[in-house]
């Protein structure tokens, strides 16, 4: 148990928010939630992420207030955009949190294509306001998500945090590349540690509508096709997400130490590093629905790259441990929830 440690967690009514907000709970931290709750995708399901916590806050209202949880006594929960810039950062240095793992983001690779301001503003200048607000009130440990996405063109697998990264394919790439960029300044200019967590497909129950395997399984269980893009080659390091966790939570008060320049800053590989062809997660998908997939088969998508492989050696150097979970057990989990709660939550 920690001793009362202060945590902002950001992004806590999104996916992997959701799940690490969970386990700081349970592991003792005193933990503060934040999110915009944008509408990026069904806000019913972001809602009801806050009220398996506890949190119950009216749709209607940005409220700006400090809300304290029902079922958690070490649980708040704030309702701000990271762009707010002045609100963020002295809410930051009233609050004084020892940690800050920023998971807030405008998610998607073909969203950005069409839609890139939404990504400079909660990606770009979101981020900014973290990182002032963490400057200013001397956090201990700033962990920050980033993206697999942002190794764009290298095609060398298994991809290490040594490769370059600066030919991102799509531009919410480009925004993740840009927030470890102005990490490292951070780092260097205020001596503020950060950690920067690069991660790969991550799945798991409450997982995201826009994703495939809740994309698949909504298809699969109406007897419509799915759209398997890449005729199915597709090879992806598909990373449960409470390996994502696990990972996160090791991370936390290991503050990053001076790297060969003297500046405290890393990054790290978060992937399962056993990649398996997208026909293999769609046979996952189908034996734990018990029914086969009507499948169209389609080109390869703009932005998308068709492997990933993470090279995870560091974070199990660093942490002792990496993510192992198999997509069968990883998908069965998924999809014993997505059974369960379908009818209660909305997936539109």
């Amino acid at each position: 148990m920690q001793d009362s440690k202060k945590i902002l967690v950001t992004g806590t009514a999104g996916f992997i928010g959701f799940h690490l907000a969970e386990r700081l709970i349970k592991e003792g931290y005193e933990v503060c939630g934040l999110d915009v709750i944008n509408d990026y995708y069904d806000i019913n399901l972001k809602f009801a992420r806050l009220k398996e916590h506890g949190v119950f806050i009216d749709k209607e209202v940005d409220c700006g207030n400090i809300i304290k949880s029902t079922k958690y006594p070490n649980y708040n929960f704030i309702r701000l955009d990271l762009a707010d810039h002045d609100t963020i950062v002295n809410f930051m240095m009233v609050q004084k949190f020892d940690y800050v793992v920023s998971l807030a983001a405008q998610a998607g690779v073909r969203y950005s294509i069409d839609n890139p301001r939404a990504y400079t503003h909660s990606n770009i200048d979101g981020f900014l306001s973290v990182l002032e607000g963490a400057r200013y009130s001397k956090v201990e440990h700033l962990i920050y998500a980033s993206t697999s996405s942002v190794y764009g063109l290298n095609k060398e697998m298994p991809l290490s945090e040594s490769q370059m990264t600066d030919r991102p394919m799509a531009f919410y790439a480009a925004t993740k590349k840009a927030n470890e960029l102005f990490a490292h300044s951070y780092a260097h200019l205020f001596d503020l540690p950060t950690t920067g967590l690069r991660f790969f497909t991550v799945y798991g129950p409450w997982g995201r509508p826009d994703m495939a395997l809740s994309l698949f399984a909504e298809a699969i269980m109406k007897d419509e096709p799915i759209n398997v893009f890449n005729h199915g080659k597709m090879i992806r390091d598909f990373t449960y997400v409470d390996d994502i966790v696990e990972s996160i939570t090791r991370l936390i008060p290991m503050p990053a130490p001076p790297n060969q320049d003297g500046v405290p800053c890393q990054v790290f590989n978060i992937g399962n590093s056993a990649p398996v062809e997208l026909m293999r997660y769609i046979e996952a998908l189908e034996k734990a629905l018990d029914k086969k997939a009507k499948k169209n088969l389609m080109d390869i998508q703009a932005g998308d790259v068709p492997a990933t492989h993470a090279d995870v050696s560091k974070l199990a150097e660093y942490v002792f441990f990496k993510p192992q979970t198999s997509v069968e057990v990883g998908v069965k989990r998924f999809v014993d929830w997505y059974l369960n709660s379908k009818n209660k939550i909305s997936f539109n």
